[in-house]
């Protein structure tokens, strides 16, 4: 059996990658082909990628090594291999937001996000697998990609970014692009044990990806650390590095009386526990914070979000090609065919108020703490039928989707190395909109102290 190349960011920085880079210790070529390699050993039973393009991506990476011989630099992510999920255009490569379904008419060309990445000098090896249209964390007739952080149990990665979070977990990207409606870049982070990032809404352009709620949109990152996601946050943003931030001693955070800390799995809670304990003995202070409208957001993911989706395929699509969509989709979708105009606009005006609201509620604060998800991964052969897919989604994104409807930024970091547990528990900071340098400069600080767990080895797993 041919072995599987290293993954060459597993024990390194995206910023270590480009030292040894321009040192000519590595080349783009050697990266990519690296990744390409492992997503051709792997990608089989992980089900990460819909699309590769070897050719394409080696082509890219062999002209960037020209470039940069010929001393031209394009910057810190010149030559880093990426992973794009399947909602976003990319242009040469299918765009099926992870649907059966014909919606070639509704995909928009490549959008200004993928082409900063490509000015940037990112590699695009390919597709990532996504829940259908990304309206939930899991789907029942989709294929679902395994969960690297059990090599035995298939268990579910969460979603809808699920292929990128995979892709990032198993050492096939240096870095993945996902998008976050309500929990879909920060749930499959957690489940995977990885950093996630999500974007404050309308940071980065969202024309050239399929919408889902575009009052909620926003695009986010999967990254092995809080520094990698900084420094491709400060080049796609145009935001110098270092993010400066506070001491420890400085820093205040909110933990919510409610709604965040209910139902909880107790690896999820012991966990938690020892963060916030590690972080107060460090010297920060943790106090109370109410947050009474995050249990509006059942309502909001209800009957605004699937009635947004029904608006970008057509009410009359969906009913006449209903029976090719997903049933979990499709049940979710349903709901929403009868809700009135007035009720539509009257949700449409409480998301506006409680943007403002969340802003209030972390006033003072430089972010409130919380566990990302109630559980831990379950095996997929428990989530089979429709009902208990929705019962799985339903609880599974119970933390991350009040983030979305305050209109908060967001990011989740691994933490079950804290009490020595191989199954992943994610730690969530939301921060007030607009505050993204801040929630980056806060969480690299928190990942000093917490510390950041091992990647799964995949050497002798196909």
């Amino acid at each position: 059996m041919t072995p599987i190349p290293a993954d060459p960011l597993a024990k390194s920085s995206i910023s270590q990658f480009g030292v040894a880079l321009r040192e000519g210790k590595s080349t783009c070529e050697q990266a990519t082909k690296a990744y390409l390699d492992r997503i051709s050993a792997l990608n089989l039973r992980l089900e990460a990628y819909v699309h590769v393009d070897d050719e394409r991506a080696l082509s890219m990476a062999a002209g960037l090594d020209r470039m940069l011989k010929g001393g031209t630099d394009l910057g810190p992510l010149m030559g880093v291999p990426v992973a794009i999920k399947d909602l976003l255009t990319v242009e040469g490569m299918p765009t099926r937001g992870g649907s059966r379904m014909n919606i070639e008419d509704i995909i928009q060309p490549e959008g200004r996000f993928i082409k900063g990445l490509k000015r940037a000098g990112c590699i695009i090896l390919g597709k990532t697998r996504c829940t259908e249209f990304a309206a939930g964390a899991h789907n029942v007739s989709h294929p679902t990609p395994w969960n690297p952080t059990d090599l035995k149990v298939h268990k579910t990665p969460g979603g809808s970014s699920n292929g990128s979070a995979v892709a990032q977990a198993a050492g096939l990207c240096a870095f993945a692009i996902g998008s976050d409606t309500g929990g879909s870049v920060r749930l499959p982070a957690s489940l995977c044990s990885l950093f996630g990032y999500k974007s404050s809404t309308k940071l980065w352009p969202l024309d050239g990806v399929l919408p889902l709620c575009p009052d909620m949109d926003s695009l986010g990152l999967f990254t092995n650390s809080a520094a990698d996601a900084a420094l491709v946050y400060s080049v796609l943003s145009d935001v110098p590095l270092p993010l400066t931030g506070k001491s420890p001693e400085g820093i205040t955070l909110g933990v919510p009386a409610r709604h965040f800390f209910e139902n909880l799995h107790p690896i999820v809670q012991v966990c938690t526990d020892k963060a916030m304990s590690r972080l107060s003995a460090a010297g920060m202070r943790l106090v109370p914070v109410e947050m009474p409208e995050a249990e509006e957001s059942v309502e909001i993911f209800a009957h605004l979000v699937p009635s947004d989706l029904i608006a970008t395929l057509g009410r009359e699509r969906f009913l006449a090609e209903r029976d090719k969509i997903e049933p979990v989709v499709t049940d979710r979708l349903s709901h929403a065919l009868d809700l009135s105009a007035e009720s539509y606009v009257m949700m449409r005006r409480r998301l506006e108020e409680l943007s403002r609201i969340g802003t209030e509620r972390l006033q003072g604060l430089d972010g409130c703490i919380s566990p990302t998800t109630p559980l831990l991964p379950v095996p997929v052969d428990e989530c089979k039928s429709t009902a208990d897919a929705v019962a799985f989604i339903a609880r599974s994104l119970q933390n991350t989707r009040p983030g979305n409807i305050y209109d908060f930024c967001a990011a989740t970091l691994p933490v079950s190395h804290l009490h020595g547990e191989k199954d992943p528990v994610g730690f969530q900071i939301h921060c007030a909109h607009g505050r993204d340098s801040h929630l980056l400069s806060l969480c690299m600080e928190i990942e000093q102290l917490l510390g950041r767990p091992d990647k799964p080895d995949m050497s002798r797993w196909r």
